[in-house]
């Protein structure tokens, strides 16, 4: 499996999406379409986007009763989206109704992974918020072999917990990993963070960046130090 950057387009609106993707000539970066954008353009955005060429990933984090994410997924399985996500937490039942939904009447379907923990989440908010005494990096991987155990391709985690949710469920089990930053940059209100280079060498298939790219003064030039960092 190849590795790839994952560009985070948190844009409010078609406009300023579509100026982004317009800085990159001749490059098709892969992309994730969140709650931000998908809530303000609607599934519409998702289109335009694969028609430019981009892979899409698609970042609603469904959480619901088994019988509501099935049907959900059956709707977004009609969109061209390369992969798209759930929380783990919503149980096995959930997922396992997740991809009987997304897969479509020919047996296809895209990439599905499951959320495990937030980036934004550490071990005091665990405890104190969500009432999880466990270590953080024990319910990651109790998530993890939860969604394996459902069927699904993979889990976002952080870069922290790549190479041990590839351990415990295999290599052909997909890592991808927000809370990347670079060596010299902000890390905002991300909480479990790594560079590039060390998603890289802890095992990270892919790494998703937003801020560090989006708001960069040349986003192209900061899209391909992050390549270079990452993919090699």
């Amino acid at each position: 499996m190849g590795k790839d950057v994952i560009i985070a387009c948190d844009f409010a609106s078609r406009q300023e999406v579509e100026t982004f993707l317009d800085r990159f000539e001749g490059k098709k970066p892969f992309v994730k379409i969140g709650m931000e954008l998908f809530y303000a353009e609607g599934p519409d955005i998702v289109r335009e986007i694969k028609r430019r060429g981009h892979k899409i990933c698609l970042d609603l984090k469904l959480h619901d009763i088994p019988n509501t994410v099935k049907k959900s997924m059956r709707v977004l399985s009609n969109l061209d989206v390369d992969l798209c996500n759930l929380h783990a937490a919503g149980t096995v039942r959930m997922m396992e109704a997740a991809i009987e939904g997304l897969t479509r009447p020919d047996g296809t379907r895209p990439l599905l992974i499951a959320v495990t923990q937030l980036t934004s989440t550490d071990q005091e908010s665990l405890e104190n918020d969500l009432l999880i005494h466990e270590p953080i990096d024990q319910v990651v991987m109790h998530y993890a072999r939860n969604a394996k155990k459902a069927g699904l391709d993979g889990v976002v985690c952080s870069p922290l917990e790549a190479g041990a949710v590839h351990s415990a469920c295999g290599d052909d089990f997909i890592t991808v990993t927000p809370g990347v930053r670079f060596a010299d940059g902000e890390i905002g209100d991300q909480k479990r963070v790594m560079t590039p280079a060390q998603a890289k060498e802890i095992g990270s298939d892919y790494i998703v960046v937003g801020r560090p790219i989006t708001a960069a003064p040349d986003p192209v030039a900061a899209y391909e130090r992050c390549v270079a960092e990452f993919v090699g």
